[in-house]
């Protein structure tokens, strides 16, 4: 890198110094976009709150901010962890970074069959590492009907493997997510 004109044992300072800032530089950027996917996770589930609150009560479809190419569908709660998220329509890549998708072709909530909600492990689905049989998850639809469900079982499973068949009898939820969590 540099070197002092001096030899009296200070020329490797400066490339230390040069060195230690450098790295001390990418750290604050990545620590950045870490803290950055966390806070938008937090912001945008904020305003799906309020937007699906007004879907709630208006009964039509409210998109959570004007170039949103989904909007909220369903409330996901396990009270016993404190837990609570905004479900949105689809589980696209761009809805999921916002909050859990329900997925295309499963059933609502409360219908019969499988309903499927997908979201990230690190963010809205983290709650999902502290969940246990016998559980209670409270899901309330966009027509304000709320549904309870008891965790009977969970598994992890190759995401081609499943067996989730969202035809089946019954009426059934799955949460699904990454594994292993952290």
């Amino acid at each position: 890198l540099f070197r002092c004109a001096r030899n009296d044992g200070r020329a490797n300072i400066v490339p230390r110094f040069i060195l230690s800032l450098l790295l001390a530089v990418i750290g604050l950027i990545l620590f950045g976009q870490g803290a950055y996917i966390h806070a938008k996770a937090l912001v945008a589930q904020v305003l799906l709150e309020r937007a699906f609150a007004k879907t709630v009560v208006t009964g039509h479809e409210t998109k959570p901010w004007s170039w949103a190419d989904t909007w909220p569908v369903a409330r996901i709660e396990v009270k016993r962890l404190h837990a609570s998220v905004i479900a949105l329509a689809g589980s696209s890549g761009q809805a999921l970074a916002f909050g859990p998708g329900h997925v295309e072709r499963t059933p609502e909530a409360g219908e019969r069959g499988v309903a499927v909600y997908s979201a990230h492990r690190d963010t809205h689905f983290a709650f999902l590492k502290n969940i246990v049989v016998g559980d209670e998850i409270d899901v309330t639809r966009h027509d304000g009907r709320t549904f309870r469900y008891r965790v009977n079982a969970t598994s992890v499973v190759r995401f081609d493997a499943s067996g989730i068949d969202p035809l089946a009898d019954g009426h059934k939820l799955v949460l699904s997510t990454c594994w292993p969590f952290d």
